[in-house]
C-alpha cells in the first residue's frame, strides 16, 4: 500500500489540530511520525482511521482518493490501528478478541472456537507474535496484550498498520520485542506508521521520519541524517536539554526511613520483602527495576494506598506505618503516581479543581466548609503560567489535555506546597522531550529545596540521569545500592537478577558524599 495524505486540516472550534498536513508512506517501510504531545499526531491518525473527519484535504491509497465514514471502511481498505489505550475486552480470551466482529461460526451462529484458535495460532506463527489463544486478556502482561491488538489488525488483513504511542506502557525488553515484530511486518511488505515522541526509538527502528509541531509538518528526515539533538530541536522549536544537569547532592538528615518493610499484593502474596532504605533531605534515590518486581506496591505503601504487612515507615523519625493518606500529606509526603489518569487526576473535573485535590477543604480554598471558587480559579491561573500547563484556561477539564500537560497538573499540585518527601513513580512515562526536560528540572529543584526524593522508573536513562544513588529492585528485594556512575550495563544486569552486584557504600543506608562521585 502507498498512502498519501494531502493538505489534511482538522479544526476543533478555534483550535487547528492539523494544519494542511502532507504525508506519504511508501510500501514496506516503517514511517515514524514524531512530535510533542499535542502536536496533532493522534488527531491525524484518527482522521486516517475514520474516527474523525477532516475539514479539508484528501487521502489517497495507491493513487486513488478515498473517504472513510467510519473505522470499518478504513479496515476494509486495509488499514489497521493499534491505539495507545488498548481496545480489548478483558474478560474475553485472546481468540475471542482477535476474531470479534469477524467470528467464524458453526451451525445456528455459534462461535467456532476451534477455528478461532487455529486462526490465532496461524497468525502467531506467521508473524512471530507468540500468544496463547485461550488465555484471558485480563491475565496477560501489557506487552502481550499489545500483541493481541496487532493480531486483531492482521486478522483483518491490514496492509498498513498504525501504531499510536505503542511503547508508552512497555518495559525496555517489551519494546525491543515490539521492534522485532515491526521489522518482521515491514519485511513481509506491510507499511507501518509509528507514532511516538521517543527519540532513541525513532532512530532505532524508523526508515523515514516526519516531524510535527503545533499541528504542522516541520520537517522530514532519515535516521542516517539525524540525531537526538536535531530531532528534539525540530519537535520543540528550541534547543532541549536531553540530560538534565544538576549539581552534586548535599544530603542532610534522614527524612524517609523504611525498615524491614514487606507489602502484599491483592492476592495476599508478598511482593515487597524486607526492604531497608533511607533517603536524606536533599538527595534523589532512583529505584530501578523491570516493572512487576514490587516497585508499584512499594510506592503505594509509602503514600498510604496499600497496607504494610510488616516493618516500619518513618518520616523525620515519626512512625507513619499505619497513617492514612491524608495524614501522610499533612506530614509532607507528595506523590506523582504511576498512572496519572487513573490515580493522579479526576479527568472530568477542571484543571483548577485538580490542582487543589489535596487541600480543597483548607484556606484559602474553603472557609467554614464553603469553597472559595474565585481563590481556586486565581490559583489555577497562576499554576498554568508557573508550570507551563498549556490550556485555554484552568476551567477546562483535565481529561482534554495532552499527556504531558496532564502530568504537569499533577506535578504542579504536588510541588506547590511544602514537600518533605516526594515519591515519583514513572514520572515521565508517555511524555515528550520538552515535557521530560520540564519534569526532570522540577524534581531536581525539589531536591535542591531540601526534599527527600524517591524516583521509581523502568527507564534506565532516567534512573542514571536523576539518581544521586541508585537502588535496584528484583523480585521484591533491593539487591544493591550503587552510584549511578557504575553505568547502564551493571544496573541492567542487576535489574535482571544477573551479574555480580557491586559492593554497597560503606554503610547500606549511607549517602555518598561529593568526594565519592554522588
Amino acid at each position: 500500500m502507498r498512502l498519501e495524505l494531502d493538505g489534511i486540516t482538522k479544526r476543533f472550534g478555534p483550535l487547528v489540530a492539523n494544519d494542511h498536513v502532507d504525508l506519504t508512506v511508501e510500501p514496506g517501510e516503517i514511517h515514524c511520525l514524531l512530535g510533542e504531545n499535542g502536536a496533532g499526531k493522534s488527531t491525524l491518525m484518527n482522521v486516517l482511521f475514520g474516527l474523525l473527519h477532516a475539514d479539508s484535504g484528501e487521502i489517497r491509497i495507491d493513487g486513488t482518493p478515498v473517504t472513510f465514514a467510519d473505522p470499518g471502511e478504513a479496515v476494509r481498505h486495509g488499514i489497521g490501528m493499534v491505539h495507545q489505550h488498548f481496545m480489548l475486552i478483558p474478560v474475553f480470551t485472546v481468540a475471542e478478541n482477535v476474531v470479534l466482529g469477524f467470528e467464524p461460526t458453526r451451525r445456528f451462529g455459534w462461535l467456532d472456537r476451534r477455528r478461532a484458535h487455529a486462526e490465532v495460532r496461524r497468525l502467531s506463527s506467521e508473524f512471530g507474535l507468540e500468544v496463547d489463544p485461550g488465555a484471558l486478556v485480563e491475565t496477560l502482561p501489557v506487552g502481550v496484550q499489545q500483541r493481541v491488538e496487532i493480531l486483531k489488525a492482521l486478522q483483518r488483513e491490514a496492509r498498513l498498520l498504525i501504531l499510536d504511542e505503542p511503547t508508552a506502557v512497555l518495559t525496555p525488553q517489551e519494546t525491543e520485542a515490539l521492534f522485532r515484530i515491526m521489522r518482521s511486518l515491514r519485511d513481509s511488505g506491510r507499511s507501518i506508521l509509528f507514532i511516538t515522541h521517543k527519540l532513541k526509538e525513532v532512530l532505532s527502528v524508523a526508515d523515514r521520519i516526519t516531524v510535527m509541531r503545533l499541528g504542522r509538518v516541520v520537517g522530514s528526515t532519515t535516521p542516517d541524517e539525524a540525531d537526538e539533538k536535531s530531532l528534539a530541536t525540530m519537535m520543540v522549536g528550541r534547543d532541549v536539554e536531553l540530560v538534565i544537569t544538576k549539581t552534586p547532592a548535599s544530603p542532610a538528615e534522614p527524612v524517609l526511613q523504611l525498615e524491614q518493610l514487606s507489602v502484599a499484593d491483592e492476592r495476599g502474596v508478598t511482593v515487597v520483602e524486607d526492604v531497608n532504605l533511607e533517603i536524606r533531605a536533599g538527595e534523589i534515590v532512583a529505584l530501578a527495576g523491570v516493572q512487576g518486581n514490587g516497585q508499584t506496591e512499594l510506592a503505594e505503601a509509602i503514600v498510604g494506598l496499600r497496607p504494610v504487612r510488616s516493618g516500619v515507615l518513618r518520616v523525620e523519625g515519626a512512625d507513619l506505618t499505619d497513617a492514612t493518606p491524608r495524614e501522610r500529606i499533612r506530614a509532607g509526603l507528595a506523590q506523582v503516581p504511576e498512572d496519572r489518569q487513573a490515580d493522579g487526576l479526576v479527568l472530568s473535573m477542571s484543571i483548577a479543581e485538580n490542582l487543589i485535590l489535596d487541600q480543597y477543604d483548607a484556606p484559602p480554598f474553603a472557609r467554614h466548609g464553603v469553597r472559595d471558587l474565585s481563590a481556586m480559579r486565581a490559583y489555577g491561573a497562576r499554576a498554568l503560567s508557573e508550570f507551563d500547563i498549556r490550556a485555554a484556561s484552568a476551567d477546562v477539564p483535565a481529561g482534554t489535555l495532552s499527556g504531558g500537560n496532564q502530568q504537569k497538573v499533577v506535578v504542579a499540585r504536588e510541588l506547590s506546597r511544602k514537600v518533605k518527601v516526594l515519591v515519583a513513580s514513572q514520572p515521565t512515562r508517555g511524555l515528550d522531550v520538552g515535557s521530560i526536560e520540564y519534569v526532570h528540572r522540577r524534581i531536581v529543584d525539589a531536591r535542591n529545596a531540601g526534599a527527600a526524593v524517591l524516583i521509581i522508573s523502568s527507564e534506565l536513562d532516567e534512573v542514571l540521569a536523576l539518581g544521586d544513588r541508585v537502588a535496584v529492585m528484583y523480585r521484591g528485594r533491593i539487591v544493591g545500592i550503587v552510584d549511578p556512575a557504575v553505568g547502564r550495563e551493571t544496573v541492567g544486569l542487576m535489574m535482571a537478577g544477573a551479574g555480580e552486584v557491586p559492593p554497597p557504600p560503606p554503610a547500606v543506608n549511607a549517602t555518598l558524599g561529593p568526594g565519592d562521585g554522588s
